[in-house]
């Protein structure tokens, strides 16, 4: 049998993270990424994989209006702070910034030409901007009320602006404005039918119709020449947005081969729109009879209900670019994207992808069928979303409990079909089939939330389920067939009062023989199936219970609690068989992986352990989550980890314990590699490839080495030095650095180290230097010990001076004439007198009188001098010429 391999590392994907929060949102001209109002930040999301390519964070209000360049270069962006931002996406930057509205600035857009950006604010001004010089070239007034669109025309020739507002009371107004500076007249008309706030506006293909729509249930086409009222249509809903259909683009071929459609438009030029709003449908009208040719029969999405009562479907839509469909955004923060065909004379509409923005707290998960390629997930909704692991786009989405869903399993039944069980707060529990994403059976009978539900292992014909009104109940599953359409009412099968407070969690054993459930009572039962009969109960937690788990491999079970400890419990006699800690707050999920050898845990902390049983060891701590960590699902096969949390955030674990043995295998082989590549060069005196070789290998002792070498060898270090240097990146140059200020703090090595200073500041400028990121503290912590070393260096040259005065004074050295003086003048700056020794001794053996005048001034010095006379040794000293 191959041995078991422990898992020692995983390794963390972001899978599904927070991007719309609602709000104004643009999409790039060749739908590659989307530009989302995040709350106070912007967050650029890729179109096809969701995945967040950068954050811009504006300020700290909230994000009201957005606006692209027609090269997808610039984006704009204005918050409640009414400050106008200008961002390169080259380098996500804000390049600059200004205010102009006395309000929040609501909407904005850029002109076709790129150099003019028009903004409508809450004030009822609408102010046209030149982009580069960040000043204002027309400044509009009129409205009544807050502007809520504006929209230049498409054509760059045609100077017109248009705009919309909510102007009070049962009027709305569209105002039409002249750009060019030859006119004085700024608006030129004031097209009024909306009863209501004016919501999108858009231009037909041969630029001479205006639609407008509203949430007056109308929308109006306006004729550009004479701008009178061409039509009005009555949608009977509240219009958020209307697009015109390009004739090029897949939707137009589908509607031209619709052959109802086609007599009725031979020899017409009509043009098509669509229109989106409160009832969640996507319709698509004939601007010539104002006839609607398609109406969606069922909506994706769930219309919510505003505090006024008002219903909310779609917020927006866009047709996207490059032929790539319609795009819808949900009042729920979800982009559908959809495509148009025509199939036996009928019109469809598909869902081809769906993101979702925003999925609040993230509450249960688990991993779908038994390839587990979808993800299920509980997000304090009323819906179940169904995620694609590979794209994590939402796939589907099951509807049908009226309130927020608590928890959910998943199965694989005998007959192939992938089963979901939820929980919800409506105290009832549902049964789907994923392939239809239909319900096929509904329990009803608790009388409070139901907090966790489980499938049985082994025969999976039944489930149990736990809830706040504290029992427990088995669920049969025998009166499905595969081909169910309407929801059967299940039937339980035993119940009981099993715990004092509420039940968070519930397992079944392997094979289906025992149950287990965990409380907030502080304590966790097992139960033996099917009659539901107590076996054990596992007491010894001080706070409530949050997971429960059977071991695959032992008669135990794992339990994790709110006292910040995870147990494991002999189901023989109900002990403790260890106690894991190191969590720093509650402990929300445990499980067994590895067949039962360690546990992979999360908690309130936002952090994920991974343990070993038979050490009681904490292997990894993982904290990618700003939150608590609710939700913990393991893949059955791949034991791939995901997790999810109070921060919405979904992140995929996938096991690297292989991948990093190979990694540090071969790195290990490398440094070998390369460690008798460098040798080799140090012994060929190549000393400019062997400084770069150390640098890759990151051996800063190896480094210093060469370096020393180098400076023994003063005319080739130079040379050697600075080739090597200049091969060096900015990376490369800020950890050489880092090396040189460790050198430079000990006196012994601060030679080589101001050596290597020296040759860098000579090859590179400092303004190039200072350039490099993270510098100023490396090179704030190079100054105080350089400026210690030069002062000790100081003070010894000073005490050479006084050395030298002395030995000269003693007759040791001769001293030289100039370097004497000057040293000496340069010192001293003093007259002083330095007597010849020999000269004096012999004018005091032949002058009798000048000794003897010389013993009245000093008889220290005349004792001095009488035993310099006698010392024979000192006499026979003959003087030692100074070197330079």
């Amino acid at each position: 049998m191959e041995s078991l391999r422990l898992k020692t590392n995983y390794r963390c994907v972001p899978a599904l993270q927070q991007f719309y929060t609602g709000g104004p949102f643009v999409v790039s001209s060749d739908n590659s990424f989307i530009a989302c109002a995040c709350g106070e930040s912007i967050k650029i999301v890729d179109s096809v994989t969701a995945a967040i390519r950068s954050t811009l964070d504006a300020d700290s209000e909230s994000v009201t209006a957005l606006a692209l360049s027609p090269d997808d270069r610039i984006l704009f962006s204005s918050s409640h702070s009414r400050q106008i931002r200008v961002w390169d996406l080259s380098t996500f930057k804000c390049v600059r910034s200004w205010k102009g509205h006395d309000g929040p600035v609501m909407c904005m857009t850029c002109h076709p030409s790129g150099g003019l950006l028009a903004t409508g604010g809450a004030d009822r001004k609408v102010l046209v901007w030149d982009v580069d010089g960040g000043y204002c070239t027309h400044y509009f007034k009129g409205h009544g009320g807050v502007v809520s669109c504006v929209m230049f025309h498409p054509d760059p020739e045609k100077q017109l602006l248009f705009s919309g507002s909510d102007d009070g009371g049962d009027n709305a107004t569209v105002r039409v404005w002249d750009v060019s500076k030859t006119k004085k007249k700024n608006c030129i008309a004031t097209l009024d039918n909306h009863r209501s706030a004016v919501t999108s506006l858009a231009i037909s293909e041969d630029g001479w119709t205006l639609l407008s729509s509203g949430r007056d249930k109308v929308v109006t086409l306006w004729d550009l020449h004479d701008y009178s009222n061409k039509k009005t249509v009555i949608t009977n809903e509240a219009v958020e947005a209307v697009c015109v259909i390009d004739s090029s683009s897949p939707f137009a071929s589908s509607l031209h081969s619709y052959k109802q459609d086609a007599k009725k438009r031979s020899g017409s030029k009509a043009f098509y729109f669509i229109t989106v709003g409160e009832r969640g449908i996507v319709r698509i009208w004939n601007s010539k009879g104002a006839g609607c040719i398609f109406e969606q029969k069922t909506s994706d999405v769930t219309a919510s209900v505003d505090d006024d009562g008002s219903r909310r479907g779609f917020t927006s839509a866009v047709m996207l670019p490059s032929d790539q469909g319609l795009l819808c955004v949900t009042a729920d923060q979800q982009f559908l994207f959809y495509s148009l065909e025509c199939t036996e004379e009928l019109l469809q509409l598909n869902l081809t992808k769906r993101l979702v923005g925003y999925n609040e707290e993230i509450v249960d998960m688990k991993f779908l069928g038994d390839d587990e390629k979808f993800l299920a997930l509980a997000t304090n909704l009323e819906q179940v979303r169904i995620y694609d692991t590979a794209s994590m786009s939402c796939s589907y989405v099951l509807s049908g409990h009226t309130e927020i869903v608590l928890c959910l399993d998943t199965c694989v039944s005998t007959s192939g079909r992938t089963l979901i069980v939820t929980g919800s707060k409506d105290n009832s529990v549902r049964l789907w089939e994923s392939e239809s994403a239909n319900c096929i059976g509904v329990g009803i009978g608790h009388m409070g939330a139901v907090g966790a539900v489980a499938f049985s292992k082994r025969k999976r014909d039944f489930f149990v389920s736990g809830s706040s009104d504290h029992t427990l109940k088995v669920w049969s599953m025998d009166g499905l067939s595969d081909n169910t359409t309407v929801p059967i009412n299940l039937k339980a099968k035993a119940v009981v009062a099993a715990h004092d407070k509420d039940i968070n969690s519930v397992a079944v054993a392997p094979n289906d023989s025992l149950v287990c459930s965990g409380s907030q009572d502080r304590t966790a039962c097992v139960w033996r199936l099917p009659d539901l009969v107590s076996v054990v109960v596992f007491k010894g937690h001080k706070r409530g219970i949050w997971s429960v788990e059977f071991s695959p491999v032992d008669q135990c079970v794992v339990t994790a609690s709110g006292d910040k400890t995870i147990r494991i419990w002999a189901i023989s006699d109900g002990s403790c068989l260890k106690t894991f800690e190191g969590h720093t707050s509650s402990v929300l999920r445990a499980l067994f992986v590895t067949r039962g050898t360690q546990i992979v845990s999360c908690g309130a902390d936002g952090l994920v352990k991974l343990w070993t049983v038979k050490t009681n060891e904490c292997v990894a701590t993982y904290d990618h989550h700003e939150d608590k960590v609710w939700a913990l699902a393991v893949g059955k096969k791949t034991e791939m980890l995901a997790t999810g949390g109070g921060d919405a955030v979904v992140n995929l674990w996938f096991d690297s314990t292989a991948a990093d043995k190979e990694e540090a295998f071969r790195k290990e082989e490398e440094g070998v590699l390369k460690g008798q590549e460098l040798e080799n060069a140090v012994s060929d005196a190549d000393y400019t490839k062997a400084i770069q070789i150390a640098f890759e290998l990151r051996r800063p002792h190896r480094l210093f080495e060469l370096f020393s070498e180098l400076c023994s060898r003063k005319r080739e270090a130079e040379e050697h030095l600075d080739r090597a240097l200049k091969g060096l990146g900015d990376e490369e140059l800020r950890t050489l650095f880092n090396y040189v200020r460790e050198w430079n703090t000990k006196p012994k090595l601060c030679y080589v180290s101001q050596f290597v200073l020296f040759r860098v500041f000579s090859v590179f400028p400092p303004t190039h230097i200072v350039e490099i990121k993270g510098i100023g503290e490396v090179l704030e912590g190079l100054i105080p010990y350089s400026q210690r070393h030069f002062g000790r260096i100081d003070r010894l040259v000073r005490s050479t001076f006084l050395l030298d005065f002395i030995l000269s004074g003693m007759s040791v050295i001769e001293p030289e004439a100039q370097p004497t003086e000057s040293k000496t003048k340069l010192l001293l700056q003093s007259d002083i007198h330095i007597p010849d020794t020999e000269n004096d001794i012999e004018e005091r053996d032949d002058s009798p009188e000048i000794t003897a005048s010389k013993k009245r001034k000093s008889k220290r010095s005349r004792h001095g001098s009488h035993k310099k006379v006698k010392n024979v040794a000192f006499n026979r000293v003959e003087s030692i010429p100074l070197q330079a």
